[in-house]
């Protein structure tokens, strides 16, 4: 299969590990397992005997029922048989575009969003039509511009909510709007909400499988819970039919999913309140942070998060966004990532969900760094 290069994913292997200060990263400061089990306030040696002691086989195929209950913990009609483990959201997005999406299908995908809600249906030979994310409309999706996407071959709509690399939020209310669009061509949605509850206000954030039969819901214990080194996603759905197709290609692609990796992710969930209390905090103080930070740099702007981790910040530089982007990491060390990886230009996705210091100290950089080019 022929597949375009994952222009972000390129950009972060590039150059990550050599970032005096990161603020590229999206996952909420992770944490270690050491502060795991303080935040939970679990006996860290107990825990580790319990799992020293077990046999290291494939474990449980379809993922251990405290980690499916776990997950069925952040959904409200969810049962722990239509939770599918996957390793990351990033395995679970193509997961679900390989089990249903053939060659002829059409798909409807946002854009901005992370690259694999399009490029993957396109690889498989799909009829792959992009709605665009406007500036002026919050980065929300066109209601109207949907409904002249869709048709009778129309398979899967799929949309990022909370959206990377915008921030924006869909309202239940304007979910429950896609959700009917999509019955009248019977279409899945796929909703990849690997943000989702990292809200800037406090209160239920819908989720796609409560409000639709045929909606897909794509997670992980990354972004959330700053645990990205388990590589522990799911897939969540109640339609019977694409679970069984997910069911049957995991045989080919998948198996199971780390013994450790579901331990570990099992008794977090446990104590999700804990950890969304936790990152919660932090992007709620580090949003602040960026937001006052763009009204002192003029050459900088942005339309303010209302959830997630990110942001798409424009400058007023006429210079492409890889070359923008290069030469401050060349020159200060801080790390941002082009808003060309996202098809938009002259601006960059900041990540403001690290440490609070690397974030002042990552900021700092690149206001000094704009002043040169004054």
């Amino acid at each position: 299969m022929n597949i375009k290069p994952f222009a972000v994913e390129e950009w972060m292997n590039a150059y990550e590990d050599g970032a005096r200060y990161n603020i590229a990263e999206t996952c909420v400061d992770s944490v270690s397992l050491d502060e795991l089990f303080a935040l939970c306030s679990e006996d860290r040696q107990a825990f580790l005997e319990r799992f020293c002691a077990r046999r290291l086989t494939y474990g449980d195929i379809v993922g251990s029922e405290a980690l499916r209950e776990g997950v069925c913990g952040l959904y409200q009609s969810l049962t722990p048989s239509e939770v599918v483990p996957t390793h990351g959201a990033a395995g679970a997005n193509y997961h679900v575009f390989c089990s249903l999406v053939s060659p002829g299908d059409g798909v409807v995908s946002i854009m901005p969003a992370y690259q694999q809600m399009y490029s993957i249906p396109e690889a498989i030979g799909a009829d792959v039509r992009l709605m665009h994310l406007r500036q002026e409309n919050g980065y929300l999706p066109d209601l109207a511009e949907l409904r002249s996407l869709v048709d009778v071959n129309t398979k899967l709509i799929c949309v990022n909510n909370p959206n990377n690399p915008t921030g924006a939020l869909m309202s239940g209310a304007l979910l429950r709007q896609i959700v009917e669009i999509a019955k009248s061509v019977d279409a899945y949605v796929l909703c990849d909400e690997v943000y989702r509850n990292l809200t800037q206000v406090d209160g239920w954030c819908e989720s796609i499988v409560d409000l639709y039969d045929k909606g897909i819901s794509v997670s992980s214990m990354s972004k959330v819970f700053s645990l990205a080194g388990l590589r522990m996603g799911w897939i969540a759905t109640h339609d019977k039919a694409a679970l069984r197709a997910f069911l049957s290609h995991r045989d080919y692609n998948l198996i199971s999913c780390g013994m450790f990796d579901d331990a570990v992710s099992a008794l977090s969930l446990h104590h999700a309140d804990a950890l969304l209390r936790r990152n919660r905090a932090i992007v709620r103080e580090n949003l602040a942070v960026l937001n006052g930070w763009i009204a002192e740099n003029p050459h900088f702007y942005y339309t303010k998060p209302q959830a997630g981790t990110t942001a798409l910040v424009y400058y007023d530089f006429d210079i492409p966004s890889y070359e923008f982007c290069k030469r401050l990491y060349d020159e200060t060390g801080a790390f941002v990532t082009p808003g060309d990886c996202f098809e938009q230009p002259k601006c960059m996705r900041i990540g403001y969900a690290c440490d609070k210091k690397t974030l002042e100290d990552g900021l700092s950089a690149l206001a000094a760094f704009a002043q040169k080019l004054s």
